[in-house]
């Protein structure tokens, strides 16, 4: 299994500083957060493009995800939760809009750097916006993203998170099935399915064939906290046999943006358990 490690601990460092230091710490993949400080869509430049394939060339680093999950770049004076924001489904239509911009750069931005996937949210259910209507608005608003990315031969997948219109894996798989989309997929946090209270190794099944990336880190019981692999609750040998049956070939990626203040050491622990874990 190919391990990955995501910049989104790194965001008190530079771009090209925490691709760095995650190959230092030994994996050969990276996830990069497309969101402030490292690649946020409407920053998104020639040179920066150019920087970052250069470096990853030469750091042997292959991408094993862009993270378009949340968007504090869009933001100038909001509080913490509205980051999910602006969503897929957003009640406002310039929200809307402007998510589908960003999400429209990201793929544009994977394409460049040699990423196979994107992974995105559906956003909230904000005032306005009750299950019913979500679920037709969400279906209208992926049409354009599943357009660009199958032109571009890009994978989008949604990441299920607690407290978003899309939070459990059986409504993803639902949704994969609805869509019938070749492109449409799960940025799969098994995390996630923990603090939900689904069965690791059914939530792994369930999506066989559909896990574009699996984001991967440890979960006290049920809380939604994102720990160090290996200091909290999660079956990693479950989850080992459950990849090993569905075959999966592509990059586990630790997520571990709870550990700014020293995001190195977070990235070496994670490496040495992850290798002998899995």
């Amino acid at each position: 299994m190919k391990l990955a490690f995501s910049t989104n601990a790194y965001t008190r460092f530079s771009l090209i500083d925490a691709l760095r230091g995650i190959r230092k710490a030994g994996f050969t993949g990276v996830e990069i957060l497309a969101d402030t400080p490292h690649a946020y869509p409407d920053a998104i430049n020639g040179t920066l493009t150019t920087e970052v394939c250069d470096e990853l060339s030469r750091l042997g680093l292959a991408v094993s995800n862009i993270n378009v999950n949340c968007s504090f770049g869009y933001w100038r004076h909001a509080p913490p939760e509205a980051y999910f924001e602006p969503g897929l489904i957003s009640p406002n239509p310039q929200h809307r809009a402007d998510r589908t911009r960003l999400i429209l750069k990201s793929l544009d931005f994977a394409r460049a750097v040699g990423a196979r996937n994107i992974s995105i949210t559906t956003g909230r259910m904000l005032g306005g916006m009750p299950p019913i209507p979500a679920a037709k608005q969400f279906a209208e608003s992926i049409k354009p993203i599943l357009d660009r990315a199958d032109a571009l031969g890009i994978d989008v997948g949604i990441e299920c998170e607690p407290g978003l219109f899309l939070e459990y894996v059986a409504e993803l798989r639902e949704w994969i099935d609805r869509l019938n989309h070749p492109r449409f997929g799960a940025n799969l946090d098994i995390g996630h399915s923990q603090v939900m209270g689904e069965n690791i190794a059914d939530s792994v099944r369930l999506l066989a064939g559909s896990i574009w990336n699996l984001h991967v880190e440890d979960i006290p019981g049920r809380k939604h906290y994102h720990m160090i692999p290996g200091e909290g609750t999660l079956d990693w040998s479950g989850l080992r046999n459950a990849l090993r049956e569905i075959n999966y070939d592509r990059f586990l990626t630790v997520e571990l943006y709870t550990h700014t203040a020293n995001p190195q050491e977070a990235a070496e622990k994670s490496y040495v358990f992850l290798r002998r874990a899995m």
